[in-house]
């Protein structure tokens, strides 16, 4: 372990969280560096501080504490070591594993590329997760926002966002539009119009199963009920088609013993209900229309009907499925008026990096916006906690903005520890808080009688309202 980072020396008072066989192994004292962001990420992080280490202390009276460690990216790095994101930086977070960190600062239409992205690349956090649930008074534009209790994985470094991509009229642009009209599409009608810009969108093998493994385990350790693949492989059928057929090979190949596919359940359940159904009934009833397709569907229905009752109805029939995680499947657009009408029918999903992106700020819309939505980008071995809201400039340094954001990705983060008991009484601190509308101004002005406090009074209410709590449990 090196003795500084940018300069600033490693606290002697904590010590690393170490990693190994798939597991983290925390101190009760643990490193854990911290961005504090651009714009309103200073005032965020002051607040957001202030209420994990009276979590904290509150929670284990003096046997564990968090030993904070500033690095540094985005303006703040710029001005101090002209580098948006030095190296460092990077080094002290990959030797202490854990980290959170503020917003931070991505110009639009050019400059430096998007320092999230960047994190995320670097230390290969392939997942971001994204929890999404309701907290009591929160204000929300749908009738039943209780229906939101979902948690989003992400897949983080592929998609479009892996950044390949060449601008219009440049040589690249044009050289690789030569080679797909010519090589790749000179035998079909399809032609790349000259003066495009071109992306390449890569989905791997690689990439899927191992964020929907990921997706699976949380739903199996916390007791989910489902895990759904969203794609839009009925479009784009050799990536996000093949996002949908991956996920299903790493569930059932994986997993077997403890999941059901939907399409399973159908013929599990035809199976149950009437013991001397035959293949070609079953069949008919889980692809209506049956009657109509060619000899060669109806076959291959007829042998998925037949498999699934050879291969795991001694396992999984006589209602054995009911008890099975299941692993179902929605297309992107279809998920978006089902989280608004039927939230309560989703569970986990696990999607492609662009897909996740929409949906997870979608799904937000409804329990309170960005502004208390907490993210995390998770690998094998390290882990980075973070706002998901941008650095909003205009409202920098007035102590006005909602710091929940930052505070729920702390919740995230101690629940990642182990530290649970710190995670509920920040909630429970939180949602007592916004229950007495004690908030600030970005819910004040959408609830009736609130009051409008600032940043870090709504951090003081927060706090007063965890002691609370402890009071109540005594």
């Amino acid at each position: 372990m090196a003795a500084s980072y940018n300069g600033v020396p490693v606290p002697m008072n904590g010590a690393r969280i170490t990693y190994g066989n798939g597991s983290y192994y925390v101190p009760d004292n643990p490193i854990i560096p911290f961005i504090e962001g651009d714009g309103t990420g200073r005032d965020i992080w002051k607040a957001s501080v202030r209420v994990f280490d009276g979590a904290v202390e509150k929670a284990y009276r003096g046997k564990r504490r968090v030993t904070w460690y500033e690095v540094f990216a985005g303006e703040k790095a710029m001005a101090k070591f002209n580098n948006w994101l030095p190296d460092d930086s990077v080094n002290a977070i990959r030797e202490f594993r854990v980290a959170i960190k503020g917003p931070l600062t991505t110009p639009v239409g050019g400059g430096i590329r998007s320092l999230n992205v960047a994190l995320r690349q670097i230390l290969d956090l392939y997942a971001c997760v994204r929890p999404v649930k309701y907290y009591k008074g929160t204000p929300s534009p749908v009738k039943h926002p209780e229906r939101m209790n979902v948690v989003i994985y992400r897949e983080n470094t592929e998609d479009v966002y892996a950044g390949i991509e060449w601008e219009q009229g440049t040589p690249e642009a044009a050289k690789l539009i030569e080679f797909l009209n010519k090589e790749m599409l000179k035998s079909g009608k399809k032609q790349v119009r000259l003066d495009s810009g071109v992306g390449i969108k890569p989905m791997s093998v690689t990439g899927t199963k191992r964020l929907v493994r990921m997706a699976i385990k949380y739903a199996l350790e916390s007791s989910r009920k489902s895990v759904t693949l969203v794609h839009k492989g009925n479009i784009q059928k050799f990536t996000e088609g093949a996002f949908r057929k991956w996920g299903y090979e790493l569930a059932t190949e994986e997993f077997r013993d403890r999941v059901v596919t939907e399409r399973e359940r159908w013929i599990l359940d035809n199976k149950d209900k009437n013991p001397n159904i035959t293949i070609e009934q079953n069949a008919n009833l889980i692809e209506p229309g049956l009657e109509f397709a060619t000899e060669d569907f109806r076959q291959s229905i007829y042998k998925e009907v037949n498999d699934v009752l050879e291969k795991i109805y001694k396992t999984h029939g006589n209602g054995a499925w009911k008890k099975k995680l299941m692993i179902n499947d929605r297309i992107a657009d279809s998920i978006f008026q089902q989280i608004v009408t039927r939230a309560d029918e989703y569970s986990v999903l696990a999607t492609p990096n662009l897909n996740g992106d929409y949906i997870s700020d979608a799904c937000a819309a409804q329990v309170g916006g960005l502004g208390i939505a907490p993210g995390a980008n998770i690998g094998d071995g390290y882990a980075i906690f973070e706002a998901t809201h941008g650095t909003a400039p205009k409202y920098a340094d007035k102590d006005v903005i909602n710091p929940g954001s930052v505070i729920l990705s702390g919740v995230m983060m101690f629940r990642f520890l182990g530290w649970g008991e710190a995670a509920d009484m920040i909630e429970q601190g939180l949602e007592r808080t916004i229950e007495q509308k004690k908030v600030t101004y970005d819910f004040e002005r959408l609830m009736e009688g609130a009051t409008k406090v600032k940043t870090s009074e709504f951090a003081t209410c927060v706090i007063q309202n965890m002691e609370a709590a402890v009071m109540t449990a005594v």
